[in-house]
């Protein structure tokens, strides 16, 4: 199975829009991993988690035939990881792509609802599906289990287990630490990779998000309870520059730990 990191940064991505904080100044000069656009991940070029407006990019910088993509998975509605305005790109009359094939789109009530009320008046190639948590459901592409992310008051935020292929993903962010119908629903899985979150990087506790202890602390319950396998892979992925972390500095911090840091363009096979 091949996972790409299309995207790693929260929100603002890194360097920011309108910022001279003493991170965005450094990236900018430094280049390469320090460059980070809002986060998404492509499994087997067919399997998409969340649409951020920087999916364009994506596909271009990666090289990436979006028309094979056949499931797309939403976490939440926020704006860095849905843009729904860009899926119009893929109705009727606006690009020439494989007609026969649906696009089959899944998530909780909000994000279905604004990409079927943005779609409503086109002619189409989209399937919706609304989800519920720890409900599992078979995809054209994956059997996947939604379960309860600790984000936003004001919607249901979803993370992911993921099968395919033999293998088991968990795809967990964002958030903050997890409910406990999430820890409890993870007890006797196996992982062969778990995707985290360290948006806030040292600061305090965030309730909506994860800082390094945090991430640090999910990293020692997926063990010791033995949900990661012995060659499991855990990797650390959505950083704010407001957390005022470089590539580097997240290598210093997380690598010695057992944790791979992220960055845009990222490969894993597992």
């Amino acid at each position: 199975m091949k996972v790409l990191f299309h995207g790693t940064a929260a929100f603002e991505g890194i360097p920011s829009l309108f910022c001279h904080c003493e991170t965005c100044k450094h990236a900018k000069v430094r280049g390469g991993k320090n460059i980070r656009t809002r986060t998404s991940v492509l499994i087997d070029e067919i399997l998409k988690i969340d649409f951020p407006a920087d999916t364009l990019h994506h596909s271009i910088r990666d090289s990436v035939d979006m028309d094979k993509v056949r499931d797309l998975l939403f976490t939440h509605s926020h704006s860095d990881h849905l843009y729904p305005e860009d899926l119009l790109i893929r109705a009727l009359g606006y690009a020439q792509f494989n007609e026969e094939e649906e696009l089959h789109l899944y998530g909780h009530d909000l994000p279905i609802k604004h990409c079927s009320q943005l779609l409503a008046t086109e002619s189409h190639r989209f399937q919706f599906h609304n989800l519920k948590p720890f409900e599992t459901v078979q995809t054209q592409t994956a059997t996947i289990t939604p379960l309860l992310a600790n984000h936003d008051s004001k919607e249901t935020c979803l993370l992911y287990y993921i099968e395919k292929d033999e293998k088991a993903i968990f795809y967990g962010h964002d958030s903050g630490w997890f409910p406990k119908q999430t820890w409890d629903w993870l007890k006797g899985k196996k992982l062969d990779l778990a995707i985290l979150e360290c948006t806030t990087g040292n600061a305090p506790n965030c309730e909506v998000h994860m800082n390094v202890e945090d991430t640090l602390k999910t990293r020692e319950w997926l063990i010791e309870n033995f949900v990661m396998k012995a060659e499991g892979r855990i990797v650390v992925t959505h950083f704010s520059h407001n957390a005022h972390l470089l590539h580097e500095d997240l290598v210093h911090i997380f690598e010695p730990n057992g944790i791979t840091v992220a960055f845009d363009g990222m490969q894993l096979d597992i």
